[in-house]
């Protein structure tokens, strides 16, 4: 396989907040190098279960996980296992529930926490971190810049055709001041500012980029349900490709056959849902 993609997830971000506080991203925009799209969460809104549905192509109704206390190993076809089974290199900078899906579960501390197994199945390479404590007053979250600098580092070591990442401080800072809030405006900024020096840097490795959202929020810092401002996110894409017109809005169920697409590997039968890139 000699295609290369990175999907990045910026947890609970709602449109509204990209569009009007990712000065980075929407410079790209402007300047015609990346196409953005508004992108929809399935039903929950839940972090687990889009998590699950983000790289499945199944709904929640299908695949089973109903919120964050509903963790599993899900027996599915998904991203990491079509890229592995196409002889691609997969990796991950996520939180443990990734692992929990589509490598082993539970989770153990010790043993998963970094992982590099070049036979495996699935996940090649994985960093993982759990949160464990995470609170209202304390978001036991990893400083972006690092997840960011790990997954470059994996690329650069092993040769990633599929790497995510995945971090929930904007989550996290919502659910405690809501985004409407001097404090989500600055962390907004700082998270662009952030990941802003590594797009070209991916980009010049040869990676196509997919910055997005799992949800968005609401104005009390809540998501789960069927509200625009808790399911609508942005979907930010660095590449080549057809893609649908700027006013689409992007199912969640076709990122997962949509990322296959672009790296040559086979959909699964069980992802029905339509590619938006060709």
């Amino acid at each position: 396989m000699d295609r290369k993609l990175l999907l990045i997830i910026l947890d609970g971000v709602p449109w509204r907040n990209w569009r009007r506080l990712f000065g980075n991203l929407e410079g790209w925009v402007a300047s015609g190098e990346a196409r953005v799209w508004r992108h929809r969460a399935v039903l929950p809104s839940t972090s687990a279960s889009c998590y699950a549905s983000l790289h499945t192509g199944l709904s929640p109704q299908e695949h089973g996980c109903t919120g964050n206390g509903n963790v599993f190993y899900l027996d599915r076809p998904d991203i990491f296992s079509e890229v592995r089974r196409a002889g691609g290199v997969t990796g991950a900078v996520t939180h443990s529930f990734w692992s929990s899906f589509f490598n082993r579960h539970p989770f153990d501390l010790v043993r998963d926490i970094e992982f590099d197994e070049p036979d495996n199945p699935t996940i090649n390479h994985g960093r993982f971190h759990t949160m464990t404590g995470y609170g209202h007053d304390n978001q036991m979250t990893p400083s972006d810049v690092d997840l960011f600098a790990t997954l470059t580092s994996l690329c650069l070591r092993f040769g990633l055709n599929y790497g995510i990442l995945h971090t929930c401080t904007l989550d996290s800072m919502g659910h405690r001041f809501y985004h409407e809030s001097e404090e989500m405006d600055h962390a907004c900024f700082v998270m662009d500012e952030m990941l802003a020096p590594f797009i070209p840097r991916w980009r010049a490795m040869g990676y196509e980029v997919i910055v997005t959202a799992d949800h968005g929020q609401d104005d009390r810092g809540h998501h789960g349900g069927t509200g625009e401002l808790q399911r609508d996110a942005a979907l930010y894409w660095f590449g080549a490709g057809d893609g649908p017109p700027p006013d689409t809005v992007i199912d969640q169920l076709q990122l997962a056959p949509t990322i296959l697409s672009r790296l040559g590997v086979k959909v699964p039968k069980t992802m029905t849902a339509a590619p938006f890139l060709r």
